[in-house]
C-alpha cells in the first residue's frame, strides 16, 4: 500500500512539473495588418490617423525602423513569414489570385497554394505543445489540402481567400466566391453580426479564454485595411479633418487599432501580459498612394521600392525587451519563425534550410552584429538585393538602379553610374541567390505585371498627406 501511495505521489509531482513547465512557455500573439501605409499609425508619425492602442504597445516594446517583408504583395509575403524561407525557394512568387495568372503557370485556380512539403510556424509550435489559431485572412490556397488545419494550426476562424467584405455577404456572393465565406474549422460559418474587424477580435478573445492555461500561438491575420474600402458609420463619425478615401481608411485603421486593443486588454485581464510575446506588423506597403501614405518612402504595394517592402513592426516581451526602445538594423519577417520557435523552448538552429534568424539575441545586444548582412527579393524578372546600406534594383526593361538607403531612404538619387564596382558586386550576389531558387508555380498575366511597373513609376516621389 505504501508503495502504491509513493508511486501516486511521484506521478502527481511529475504532472505538477509538467504543468509548471507548460506555464513557463511564452504565449505568442502576432497581430498582422493588411495593406496599411507605412506612415499611417501614430507611432510611425501620423498626426491624422489615431491609433492609441498600437501607440501604447510601441511605447511598451521596441519599434523597428527597417523591418522588411519578403514580398510587395499579400500572398508571397505570408508564405515567407509562415515558413521562415524565401518563398521563391518553393515557387510561391506571385499572388495566388484566380483569373490573374498566365496560362503557362504550373498551377491555376484553387490549386495555387503553399506547397504541402513546406512546414509552417504552427507545425513547429505544435510539436512544442502549443495550441494555435489563424484568425481572418488565410490566402495560402483555397483547395482543402491547403487548409490551415492541415498546415499545423489547431483552429481556424476566417476565410480562405485574399479579401472580402467587412459586412455580411449574401448567399449569392458566397456561392460565387466560396473562398470568401467565413469558416470555423472546416465548416462554413454564419456571417458575422458585426463589422468583421471587431468580429475577429471577439473570436481572438474567446480563443484566449479557452486556452489561457496552455501555451498558445495566435496568428491574427486581419483583412483590415485591405480593400474594399468599408467602415462603420460610428467610426466614420469619429474621423475629423479628412474626406474621401482617406477618411474611410482612417476609420478602418481606427477599427483595427480598437480590435488590437481589445485583444491586448484581454491578455492583461487574464494575467497573461507578462508571459506573452506580442508582435505587430503589416504584410506589404500601402497600395497606390491615393489613400494610403508610405511617407517618407517612395513606391507602394506591388513594387520593390522601400514603400512596397518596408513595414511597421513592434515587438513586446516584458522583462526582455526594453520599453520605448528602437532597433535600426535590417530585420525580415522571415525572422518570425525562428524567433517564435526559440521563445517557445525549441531550437531553431536545428531546422534545416530556413532563411530567418532568431531576433532576440540581436535586439537584446547579446549579438552585436546585424541580423542580416544581405536580403533578397524577386518577382519574375525583377530582382532586388539589399546589402548593408546599399540596395540594387534590377529590371527587365531598363537599366539597374543603385541606392544608399541610409543616406537616401526615399530612393531619389540613383548611384548606379557612380559606383560600377558596387553594382557588379550586388549583381553577383543576386545571381548567386537566384541560382538556388525554383521556377515559379504561378505567374501573373503580362498586363498585370506591366501595371505594377507603371505604379512604381507613378509613385516615385514620397507624398505626406496634405492635412499633415
Amino acid at each position: 500500500m505504501k508503495r502504491i501511495v509513493k508511486v501516486i505521489v511521484v506521478m502527481l509531482v511529475f504532472v505538477g512539473i509538467q504543468k509548471s513547465e507548460a506555464q513557463k512557455k511564452k504565449n505568442i500573439v502576432f497581430l498582422f495588418a493588411d495593406d496599411a501605409g507605412y506612415h499611417d499609425f501614430g507611432f510611425q508619425g501620423s498626426k491624422t490617423f489615431k491609433t492609441p492602442n498600437l501607440d501604447k504597445l510601441a511605447s511598451e516594446g521596441m519599434v523597428f525602423k527597417e523591418a522588411y517583408t519578403t514580398a510587395a504583395v499579400c500572398g508571397p509575403s505570408r508564405a515567407g513569414l509562415l515558413t521562415g524561407r524565401y518563398q521563391q525557394r518553393f515557387g510561391f512568387e506571385e499572388n495566388n489570385v484566380p483569373g490573374y495568372m498566365s496560362d503557362s503557370s504550373k498551377l491555376l485556380g484553387d490549386d495555387m497554394g503553399l506547397p504541402l512539403k513546406e512546414k509552417t510556424i504552427a507545425n513547429y509550435l505544435g510539436n512544442l505543445g502549443y495550441q494555435s489559431i489563424v484568425l481572418g485572412k488565410w490566402h495560402m490556397g483555397n483547395a482543402d489540402r491547403y487548409h490551415p488545419l492541415k498546415r499545423g494550426f489547431t483552429e481556424f476562424y476566417g476565410f480562405r481567400g485574399g479579401a472580402r467584405s467587412f459586412f455580411p455577404l449574401t448567399q449569392k456572393q458566397t456561392a460565387d466566391k466560396p473562398e470568401d465565406r467565413l469558416e470555423k474549422g472546416y465548416k462554413y460559418y454564419k456571417e458575422p453580426s458585426k463589422y468583421l474587424t471587431y468580429d475577429i477580435a471577439d473570436e481572438a478573445c474567446d480563443f484566449i479564454d479557452r486556452n489561457k492555461k496552455k501555451p498558445f500561438f495566435m496568428y491574427v491575420s486581419f483583412n483590415a485595411v485591405h480593400s474594399p474600402m468599408q467602415a462603420t458609420p460610428e467610426d466614420l463619425a469619429k474621423i475629423k479633418g479628412l474626406t474621401g478615401k482617406r477618411k474611410i481608411l482612417a476609420a478602418m485603421t481606427l477599427a483595427l487599432d480598437k480590435a488590437c486593443g481589445q485583444i491586448l486588454k484581454k491578455l492583461k485581464e487574464e494575467g497573461l501580459e507578462d508571459d506573452t510575446l506580442i508582435v505587430f506588423s503589416n504584410d506589404n506597403g500601402g497600395p497606390d498612394g491615393t489613400h494610403t501614405c508610405n511617407y517618407p518612402l517612395s513606391g507602394c504595394k506591388s513594387n520593390n521600392l522601400e514603400g512596397g517592402i518596408r513595414v511597421p513592426f513592434i515587438m513586446k516581451l516584458p522583462s526582455v525587451i526594453k520599453p520605448g526602445s528602437k532597433y535600426e538594423k535590417d530585420i525580415s519577417l522571415l525572422d518570425l519563425l525562428p524567433t517564435f520557435v526559440n521563445i517557445a523552448g525549441g531550437d531553431a538552429s536545428k531546422i534545416k534550410n530556413i532563411d530567418g534568424v532568431d531576433l532576440l539575441p540581436f535586439i537584446t545586444n547579446k549579438n552585436k552584429k546585424a541580423p542580416h548582412e544581405i536580403l533578397f527579393w524577386k518577382k519574375e524578372n525583377r530582382g532586388i538585393v539589399k546589402k548593408g546600406d546599399w540596395k540594387l534594383l534590377r529590371f527587365p526593361d531598363r537599366p539597374a538602379e543603385l541606392y544608399n538607403i541610409k543616406e537616401d531612404e526615399s530612393e531619389n538619387n540613383n548611384l548606379a553610374y557612380q559606383y560600377p564596382e558596387k553594382l557588379k558586386e550586388l549583381f553577383t550576389d543576386l545571381f548567386t541567390w537566384e541560382g538556388e531558387l525554383e521556377r515559379p508555380l504561378f505567374m501573373l498575366k503580362r498586363k498585370y505585371e506591366v501595371n505594377a511597373m507603371k505604379r512604381m513609376d507613378d509613385k516615385r516621389t514620397p507624398v505626406l498627406d496634405v492635412v499633415e
